[in-house]
Protein backbone atom coordinates (compact mmCIF):
# COMPACT_ATOMS: atom_id res chain seq x y z
CA UNK A 1 0.00 0.00 0.00
CA UNK A 2 1.36 3.41 -1.00
CA UNK A 3 1.86 5.84 1.87
CA UNK A 4 0.43 9.07 0.45
CA UNK A 5 1.89 11.00 3.39
CA UNK A 6 5.44 9.79 2.78
CA UNK A 7 7.88 12.70 2.77
CA UNK A 8 5.62 14.92 4.86
CA UNK A 9 6.45 15.85 8.43
CA UNK A 10 3.60 16.37 10.88
CA UNK A 11 3.36 18.94 13.64
CA UNK A 12 0.60 20.41 15.78
CA UNK A 13 -0.16 24.10 15.46
CA UNK A 14 -2.00 25.88 18.26
CA UNK A 15 -3.00 29.54 18.02
CA UNK A 16 -4.34 29.60 21.56
CA UNK A 17 -7.87 28.80 20.47
CA UNK A 18 -7.61 25.75 18.23
CA UNK A 19 -5.05 23.02 17.77
CA UNK A 20 -4.80 21.26 14.42
CA UNK A 21 -2.27 18.96 12.73
CA UNK A 22 -0.27 20.35 9.83
CA UNK A 23 1.66 18.32 7.25
CA UNK A 24 4.72 19.96 5.76
CA UNK A 25 6.91 19.18 2.75
CA UNK A 26 9.65 20.98 0.84
CA UNK A 27 11.92 23.92 1.54
CA UNK A 28 11.87 27.59 0.64
CA UNK A 29 9.13 30.22 1.05
CA UNK A 30 5.83 28.99 2.44
CA UNK A 31 2.53 28.20 0.72
CA UNK A 32 -0.51 27.26 2.82
CA UNK A 33 -2.46 24.55 0.96
CA UNK A 34 -5.97 24.45 2.44
CA UNK A 35 -7.74 21.26 1.45
CA UNK A 36 -11.22 20.80 0.06
CA UNK A 37 -13.91 18.31 1.07
CA UNK A 38 -13.70 15.66 2.41
CA UNK A 39 -10.21 16.32 3.80
CA UNK A 40 -6.51 16.17 3.07
CA UNK A 41 -7.00 13.54 0.36
CA UNK A 42 -4.33 12.20 -2.04
CA UNK A 43 -4.84 14.68 -4.94
CA UNK A 44 -4.46 17.61 -2.51
CA UNK A 45 -1.24 16.06 -1.22
CA UNK A 46 -0.09 15.63 -4.81
CA UNK A 47 -0.63 19.35 -5.42
CA UNK A 48 1.41 20.07 -2.27
CA UNK A 49 4.22 17.95 -3.71
CA UNK A 50 4.05 20.07 -6.87
CA UNK A 51 4.51 23.19 -4.73
CA UNK A 52 7.50 21.64 -2.98
CA UNK A 53 9.04 20.61 -6.30
CA UNK A 54 9.08 24.28 -7.32
CA UNK A 55 11.29 25.30 -4.41
CA UNK A 56 8.67 26.16 -1.80
CA UNK A 57 7.47 24.71 1.50
CA UNK A 58 3.90 23.44 1.41
CA UNK A 59 2.03 23.61 4.72
CA UNK A 60 -1.09 21.43 4.63
CA UNK A 61 -3.38 21.91 7.64
CA UNK A 62 -5.93 19.20 8.34
CA UNK A 63 -9.17 21.00 9.20
CA UNK A 64 -11.63 18.12 8.82
CA UNK A 65 -11.64 14.55 7.59
CA UNK A 66 -8.81 12.01 7.89
CA UNK A 67 -5.40 12.95 6.45
CA UNK A 68 -4.44 10.77 3.50
CA UNK A 69 -7.78 8.96 3.22
CA UNK A 70 -8.96 8.52 -0.40
CA UNK A 71 -12.26 10.02 -1.48
CA UNK A 72 -15.40 7.91 -1.48
CA UNK A 73 -19.05 8.90 -1.65
CA UNK A 74 -19.74 7.78 1.91
CA UNK A 75 -16.66 9.53 3.26
CA UNK A 76 -17.59 12.71 1.39
CA UNK A 77 -21.19 12.78 2.61
CA UNK A 78 -20.25 11.96 6.18
CA UNK A 79 -17.67 14.73 6.36
CA UNK A 80 -20.04 17.27 4.83
CA UNK A 81 -22.79 16.48 7.32
CA UNK A 82 -20.43 16.57 10.28
CA UNK A 83 -18.83 19.84 9.19
CA UNK A 84 -22.09 21.62 8.40
CA UNK A 85 -23.88 20.49 11.54
CA UNK A 86 -21.20 20.38 14.22
CA UNK A 87 -18.13 22.43 13.46
CA UNK A 88 -18.22 25.95 14.87
CA UNK A 89 -15.00 26.89 13.09
CA UNK A 90 -16.83 27.37 9.80
CA UNK A 91 -19.38 29.91 8.63
CA UNK A 92 -21.20 28.08 5.85
CA UNK A 93 -24.46 29.87 5.06
CA UNK A 94 -23.84 33.50 6.00
CA UNK A 95 -22.49 36.05 3.52
CA UNK A 96 -20.28 38.98 4.43
CA UNK A 97 -18.22 37.18 7.06
CA UNK A 98 -15.32 34.77 7.12
CA UNK A 99 -15.09 31.51 9.01
CA UNK A 100 -13.53 31.73 12.50
CA UNK A 101 -10.86 29.18 11.47
CA UNK A 102 -9.37 31.86 9.19
CA UNK A 103 -7.84 33.44 12.31
CA UNK A 104 -5.99 30.17 12.92
CA UNK A 105 -4.83 30.11 9.30
CA UNK A 106 -3.52 33.67 9.57
CA UNK A 107 -1.50 32.69 12.63
CA UNK A 108 -0.14 29.66 10.75
CA UNK A 109 0.87 31.89 7.83
CA UNK A 110 2.63 34.27 10.20
CA UNK A 111 4.65 31.45 11.77
CA UNK A 112 5.40 29.86 8.38
CA UNK A 113 6.77 33.14 7.05
CA UNK A 114 8.94 33.62 10.13
CA UNK A 115 10.37 30.11 9.66
CA UNK A 116 10.70 29.97 5.88
CA UNK A 117 11.46 33.57 4.90
CA UNK A 118 10.95 34.88 1.39
CA UNK A 119 8.91 37.88 0.30
CA UNK A 120 5.73 36.47 1.80
CA UNK A 121 3.38 33.51 1.97
CA UNK A 122 1.13 32.01 -0.68
CA UNK A 123 -2.25 30.53 0.20
CA UNK A 124 -4.68 28.43 -1.79
CA UNK A 125 -8.17 27.50 -0.65
CA UNK A 126 -10.24 24.87 -2.42
CA UNK A 127 -14.03 24.52 -2.67
CA UNK A 128 -15.36 24.77 0.91
CA UNK A 129 -12.17 26.65 1.88
CA UNK A 130 -11.80 28.45 -1.45
CA UNK A 131 -12.49 31.95 -0.16
CA UNK A 132 -10.28 31.61 2.91
CA UNK A 133 -7.19 32.78 1.02
CA UNK A 134 -8.81 36.18 0.35
CA UNK A 135 -9.81 36.71 3.99
CA UNK A 136 -6.28 35.71 5.04
CA UNK A 137 -4.92 38.86 3.42
CA UNK A 138 -5.49 40.80 6.63
CA UNK A 139 -2.31 38.98 7.69
CA UNK A 140 0.53 41.08 6.14
CA UNK A 141 2.66 38.03 5.30
CA UNK A 142 0.05 36.67 2.85
CA UNK A 143 0.96 38.00 -0.60
CA UNK A 144 -0.33 35.38 -3.06
CA UNK A 145 -3.96 34.27 -2.57
CA UNK A 146 -5.49 31.65 -4.87
CA UNK A 147 -9.22 30.86 -4.74
CA UNK A 148 -9.89 27.47 -6.33
CA UNK A 149 -13.62 26.96 -6.99
CA UNK A 150 -14.70 29.09 -3.97
CA UNK A 151 -18.00 27.59 -2.80
CA UNK A 152 -18.99 29.50 0.35
CA UNK A 153 -21.42 30.79 1.32
CA UNK A 154 -23.70 27.97 0.25
CA UNK A 155 -27.17 28.50 -1.20
CA UNK A 156 -28.49 29.79 -4.50
CA UNK A 157 -29.39 33.16 -3.04
CA UNK A 158 -25.76 33.61 -1.99
CA UNK A 159 -24.30 32.94 -5.42
CA UNK A 160 -22.74 36.39 -5.77
CA UNK A 161 -21.58 36.65 -2.16
CA UNK A 162 -18.09 36.25 -0.74
CA UNK A 163 -17.22 34.54 2.52
CA UNK A 164 -15.28 37.46 3.90
CA UNK A 165 -16.34 40.60 5.74
CA UNK A 166 -16.44 44.06 4.14
CA UNK A 167 -13.54 45.04 6.42
CA UNK A 168 -11.43 42.07 5.27
CA UNK A 169 -12.24 42.81 1.65
CA UNK A 170 -11.27 46.46 2.13
CA UNK A 171 -7.92 45.46 3.60
CA UNK A 172 -7.26 43.10 0.70
CA UNK A 173 -8.17 45.77 -1.83
CA UNK A 174 -5.97 48.38 -0.15
CA UNK A 175 -3.01 46.01 0.11
CA UNK A 176 -3.31 45.01 -3.52
CA UNK A 177 -3.06 48.64 -4.59
CA UNK A 178 -0.37 49.67 -2.10
CA UNK A 179 1.82 46.57 -2.57
CA UNK A 180 1.00 45.80 -6.23
CA UNK A 181 -0.57 42.44 -5.34
CA UNK A 182 -3.29 40.38 -7.01
CA UNK A 183 -5.21 37.14 -6.64
CA UNK A 184 -6.03 34.21 -8.87
CA UNK A 185 -9.45 32.54 -8.89
CA UNK A 186 -10.37 29.33 -10.73
CA UNK A 187 -13.61 27.55 -11.58
CA UNK A 188 -15.22 25.37 -14.23
CA UNK A 189 -17.90 27.04 -16.34
CA UNK A 190 -20.72 24.71 -15.32
CA UNK A 191 -19.88 24.49 -11.63
CA UNK A 192 -23.00 25.41 -9.65
CA UNK A 193 -21.15 25.19 -6.34
CA UNK A 194 -18.85 27.99 -7.47
CA UNK A 195 -21.14 30.20 -9.54
CA UNK A 196 -20.18 32.74 -12.17
CA UNK A 197 -21.83 35.49 -10.10
CA UNK A 198 -19.16 35.05 -7.42
CA UNK A 199 -16.45 35.75 -9.98
CA UNK A 200 -18.37 38.81 -11.15
CA UNK A 201 -18.28 40.08 -7.57
CA UNK A 202 -14.51 39.56 -7.41
CA UNK A 203 -14.12 41.45 -10.68
CA UNK A 204 -16.33 44.30 -9.49
CA UNK A 205 -14.63 44.61 -6.11
CA UNK A 206 -11.02 44.09 -7.20
CA UNK A 207 -10.97 45.00 -10.88
CA UNK A 208 -7.75 44.09 -12.64
CA UNK A 209 -6.27 42.80 -9.40
CA UNK A 210 -8.42 39.67 -9.78
CA UNK A 211 -7.05 37.24 -12.37
CA UNK A 212 -10.08 35.07 -13.09
CA UNK A 213 -9.96 31.77 -14.95
CA UNK A 214 -13.18 30.02 -15.98
CA UNK A 215 -12.34 26.70 -17.59
CA UNK A 216 -14.45 24.73 -20.04
CA UNK A 217 -16.07 21.69 -18.44
CA UNK A 218 -14.68 19.57 -21.27
CA UNK A 219 -11.14 20.31 -20.10
CA UNK A 220 -11.66 18.48 -16.80
CA UNK A 221 -10.06 15.08 -16.29
CA UNK A 222 -12.41 12.34 -17.41
CA UNK A 223 -13.49 9.27 -15.49
CA UNK A 224 -13.68 10.79 -12.02
CA UNK A 225 -17.38 10.04 -11.59
CA UNK A 226 -17.89 13.64 -10.48
CA UNK A 227 -19.00 16.79 -12.29
CA UNK A 228 -16.12 19.20 -13.09
CA UNK A 229 -15.26 21.06 -9.90
CA UNK A 230 -11.79 20.60 -8.39
CA UNK A 231 -9.49 22.48 -10.77
CA UNK A 232 -6.14 21.79 -9.08
CA UNK A 233 -6.82 18.29 -7.75
CA UNK A 234 -9.48 15.76 -8.78
CA UNK A 235 -10.18 17.28 -12.20
CA UNK A 236 -6.62 18.29 -13.07
CA UNK A 237 -5.79 16.43 -16.28
CA UNK A 238 -2.09 15.68 -15.95
CA UNK A 239 -2.12 13.58 -19.13
CA UNK A 240 -2.93 16.53 -21.41
CA UNK A 241 0.10 18.86 -21.49
CA UNK A 242 -1.75 21.34 -23.69
CA UNK A 243 -4.98 21.25 -21.71
CA UNK A 244 -6.54 24.14 -19.81
CA UNK A 245 -6.28 22.55 -16.40
CA UNK A 246 -2.55 21.91 -16.62
CA UNK A 247 -1.98 25.43 -17.94
CA UNK A 248 -3.72 27.07 -14.97
CA UNK A 249 -1.93 24.65 -12.65
CA UNK A 250 1.34 25.94 -14.09
CA UNK A 251 0.13 29.53 -13.75
CA UNK A 252 -0.67 29.03 -10.06
CA UNK A 253 2.75 27.58 -9.31
CA UNK A 254 4.47 30.42 -11.18
CA UNK A 255 2.33 32.94 -9.28
CA UNK A 256 3.44 31.47 -5.97
CA UNK A 257 7.08 31.48 -7.02
CA UNK A 258 6.98 35.07 -8.23
CA UNK A 259 5.16 36.50 -5.21
CA UNK A 260 6.99 34.56 -2.51
CA UNK A 261 10.43 34.95 -4.06
CA UNK A 262 11.06 31.23 -4.42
Amino acid sequence: MVDVLAGFTRFEFDDGRWRRPVYRIGSGPAVIVIHEMPGLHPPVLEFARDVAAEGMTAFCPSLFGQPGRPISTGYMLGTIVKTLCIRREFTVWAAGRSSPIVDWLRALARQAHAECGGKGVGAVGMCFTGGFALAMMTEPSVVAPVLAQPSLPLGRRQGAALDCSPAELAVARARMEAEDLSLIALRFAGDKLSPCARFQTLERELGGRAELHTLADASARKGTGRAPHSVLTIHLDRDDPDGETLKVHRRVLDFFKERTGA
